[in-house]
């Protein structure tokens, strides 16, 4: 009985021995936070700026900006402050006189129009601003890119009972909760981000927000935007990232097989 014991653990020792562990995958670093402060201090300021993804740089102290090619979607490109802005949660956004970063973005969507080399309707081009809970840099940054065909269709369903004041929408979008609410005029004459904070977030709850604008028409044909926010939800898996209703395929012009997300 001995015997058998002492061949049955040498028997277990060769096999352990003689196992192939498997291997393991280095752990992956994660992003640096900075990075895109980084490419504005490296291509956007000095001479010879502005250079590689740098396109444009604004230095008028109502602007402040640059605009940069975002490297995930061929038709997204990335509105920034000029100065270092961490996010949506920044006091420095809602003092009076704050350059417009959403006014400018818009401007810039002619940039994705561009890039898709046929006319972007005016209801797919959006802005997506994430919350730190939903964003991998902290540098301000507005996604400009086009809306996800089927939140088009979702909201060309519910846009008769969205007005000029924040309401939740009836149903979800991407299976989280988003308060609407519509702004009149072709370009961009208010603040959204003021409009969060003023109307439904409050100053200091700013942290948990993200915010998407579109292009809309009213009921009458008249031009206007649609804001779009979300609140951070941990019951829910919500962490606030608007650019979810974004698809950097652009299939809803394009005609591709599905969208493309990117990273935030």
């Amino acid at each position: 009985m001995v015997r058998v014991r002492s061949v049955w653990l040498i028997a277990c020792a060769w096999l352990v021995g003689c196992a192939t562990p498997a291997p393991v995958a280095p752990a992956k670093p994660p992003p640096n936070p900075d990075a895109l402060w980084g490419l504005i201090q490296r291509d956007c300021i000095g001479p010879g700026t502005p250079r590689g993804d740098c396109l444009a740089v604004e230095t008028a102290p109502a602007r402040r900006d640059v605009v940069f090619k975002d490297a995930h979607g061929e038709y997204q490109f990335l509105l920034m402050p000029l100065d270092k802005v961490s996010g949506i949660e920044s006091p420095a956004l809602l003092r009076a006189g704050a350059p417009n970063y959403f006014a400018s973005a818009w401007d810039a969507r002619w940039r994705t129009a561009l890039a898709l080399g046929r006319p972007l309707p005016r209801e797919v081009a959006s802005l997506a601003l994430n919350s730190p809970h939903g964003r991998s840099q902290h540098q301000l940054h507005i996604h400009i890119d086009c809306l996800r065909a089927d939140v088009l269709a979702q909201l060309a369903r519910m846009g008769e009972g969205i007005d000029t004041r924040w309401k939740p929408l009836p149903e979800p979008l991407r299976g989280h909760v988003y308060q609407a609410r519509r702004v009149q005029g072709t370009t961009l004459q208010v603040d959204p981000i003021q409009l969060l904070a003023g109307e439904l977030a409050g100053a200091q709850d700013m942290g948990h927000w993200s915010l998407v604008v579109s292009g809309a028409h009213d009921r009458a044909g008249e031009p206007g935007f649609l804001l779009l926010a979300t609140r951070m939800d941990e019951a829910t898996g919500n962490d606030a990232s608007g650019e979810e209703l974004q698809d950097h395929a652009c299939a809803a012009v394009t005609g591709a097989d599905g969208p493309l997300d990117g990273v935030r």
